[in-house]
């Protein structure tokens, strides 16, 4: 039985230490996975379609494991994420000689829902849990990292996209990807010492919602880091794509707000660029993170965080670390305890005991 450690009442909390585990967590990665790879990724290339599910940060985990199986691990159409519980109640169901990929960090029940929904109709069931984590009837179980202290999961979400890239790359046998996944470590490090992040949260701890603006596989990088921001800062947050926002949403952006963009080179950068533009107009602050020498992005915000030089599929990986920073820093200045996900107000404890099952 795995005993919870005593809450934290001050900085630093559990989820500081889960983020900055991160750089030495994607090292270990494969370690005591290596067979798993290989099998699962076997299992991958012989299976009619491919499923890649989750609920909460194990959906936008999926969303970025469809991405990446659809290209880098050349599945295309093939690949298609789903979230667990939805799935599971509408379908369309599962067949015989196709394959599920079930995201879970602590095993949540309408994730192994899910599982059992796959095998009990012949396809293959592979899971990205905690160590320690199983959902009964899977072939093939990949862990990620320990269970985190944190109720907002970092650590388990990097690590769990890192794994979906290593089956996508094992599957297609693309060792360039795998070197650049060598390189991630390094890469994460780097972020977590580049800014001032006491600052950045100070300054966006006042503002009335923050908008996260992301395209293609960091549309789930919008989503992930608005998700964050709700939970352990208990600010409104929402999330679009670059043209789903400028599509009608925009107009309820509104100056005292704050507009996050994700905008890493590639095909969303450009409607991207035009979202700024937009929130600059109202006068919103712009926080974007762009590579360090776009100059067009620095232009129109009034910070920028340099994303480090790595493939668009991948850039979710490291997008989302300055986000879980940010996140931690403005639940730090609101005074908000961002292991608790709230638990801590009797009023939302007593709404968790209500939808517990």
């Amino acid at each position: 039985m795995t005993v919870s450690p005593p809450p934290r009442a001050a900085h630093p909390y559990y989820m500081h230490d889960a983020i900055y585990a991160q750089p030495g967590a994607l090292r270990l990665l494969e370690r005591g996975n290596e067979a798993t790879l290989a099998a699962a990724a076997g299992a991958i290339r012989g299976a009619g379609r491919v499923w890649v599910a989750g609920v909460g940060s194990s959906w936008h985990a999926a969303l970025v494991g469809e991405h990446m199986l659809a290209t880098t691990g050349g599945l295309g159409a093939r690949a298609r994420a789903v979230v667990a519980s939805e799935w599971t109640a509408y379908g369309p169901a599962p067949e015989a000689g196709e394959l599920l990929v079930a995201v879970s960090h602590r095993g949540s029940r309408v994730t192994a829902q899910a599982v059992t929904h796959a095998v009990d109709r012949g396809a293959v069931g592979v899971t990205v849990t905690a160590r320690g984590v199983t959902l009964p009837g899977a072939a093939h179980a990949l862990h990620t990292c320990d269970a985190e202290a944190s109720g907002a999961h970092t650590v388990s979400y990097t690590t769990a996209l890192a794994s979906l890239a290593l089956l996508a790359a094992e599957a297609k046998g693309d060792d360039a990807t795998r070197r650049a996944l060598g390189g991630l470590p390094d890469l994460v490090a780097f972020l977590l010492g580049q800014e001032s992040w006491d600052d950045l949260g100070a300054r966006l701890a006042a503002r009335r919602r923050v908008w996260f603006v992301g395209g293609g596989p960091n549309a789930a990088t919008a989503r992930e880091g608005a998700l964050k921001l709700s939970e352990t800062a208990w600010l409104p947050a929402i999330a679009f794509d670059p043209e789903s926002f400028l599509h009608g949403p925009s107009a309820a952006l509104e100056p005292d707000d704050a507009l996050v963009l994700i905008a890493p080179p590639g095909p969303a950068r450009t409607r991207a660029l035009d979202v700024a533009r937009a929130a600059r107009a109202i006068g919103a602050e712009v926080l974007a993170l762009a590579r360090e020498d776009d100059r067009d992005v620095a232009a129109l915000a009034g910070e920028t965080i340099a994303l480090p030089e790595i493939d668009e599929a991948l850039s979710p990986i490291a997008a989302v670390v300055p986000l879980q920073l940010l996140a931690y820093h403005v639940a730090v200045a609101r005074g908000r305890n961002p292991d608790l996900l709230r638990a801590d107000d009797p009023a939302h404890a007593r709404a968790r005991a209500a939808v517990a099952s």
